[in-house]
């Protein structure tokens, strides 16, 4: 059975070399890499307080265990053309990002420029207001506004297609079993983890 994790990282290999080529074309250095959890501790922490949104401001809170929550709701609205209904994500919702192997992390990493994208998909797959379909359709329309390179964007969107079948299915079993995902009350300690955040009901 193919997993979530398992078709992304297919699909980064299906488009490796197009990539490679195109960071060469561009003279990109692609020996930095973010595979050092102190160095993507410190890229993360300038991430985060760097204003960027698609129609507001991204600030986040982090779990120990590598989850984070929105500190503000963020917001998106489809353009002339796109189809969808405005949306917002609440302040509190805890989020993955985009969940790509940490072997592929000089590639797509997790936190590049289509977190905001990633955060919205995580959200529409939570929620599942809408159908997967329509969900995927969004996360391309948000990686679009962000410029996200096409070889990057190929890959997301490939590995959400083929594998987010199983992540779409797993979000249902965990809400119609009392999973919360939208945080009322936020840890203080940086060493609190979201594998027992999430087991007090009062956090929700």
């Amino acid at each position: 059975m193919l997993t979530r994790r398992t078709t992304l990282l297919w699909s980064v290999a299906s488009v490796y070399a197009y990539n490679m080529s195109l960071a060469r074309a561009q003279q990109v250095d692609t020996r930095r890499t973010y595979s050092e959890e102190a160095e993507m501790d410190t890229w993360m922490l300038q991430w985060m307080n760097a204003p960027q949104a698609s129609t507001s401001p991204l600030h986040l809170g982090r779990f120990a265990d590598r989850r984070y929550w929105l500190l503000d709701s963020i917001n998106w609205q489809p353009d002339p053309g796109q189809t969808g209904s405005p949306l917002t994500v609440p302040r509190g919702f805890v989020t993955d990002f985009a969940s790509i192997p940490r072997v592929f992390w000089s590639l797509l990493p997790p936190d590049g420029q289509y977190t905001y994208a990633a955060i919205i998909h995580d959200y529409l797959y939570w929620e599942q207001n809408v159908s997967k379909a329509q969900a995927d359709r969004i996360l391309g329309y948000v990686m679009e506004e962000f410029k996200v390179d096409a070889a990057s964007a190929l890959a997301i969107s490939r590995g959400v297609q083929v594998g987010g079948g199983s992540a779409w299915a797993e979000n249902a079993r965990l809400k119609n079993g009392g999973e919360k995902r939208v945080l009322r009350k936020f840890p203080s300690r940086p060493t609190e983890t979201w594998v027992t955040w999430r087991q007090n009901p009062e956090n929700f």
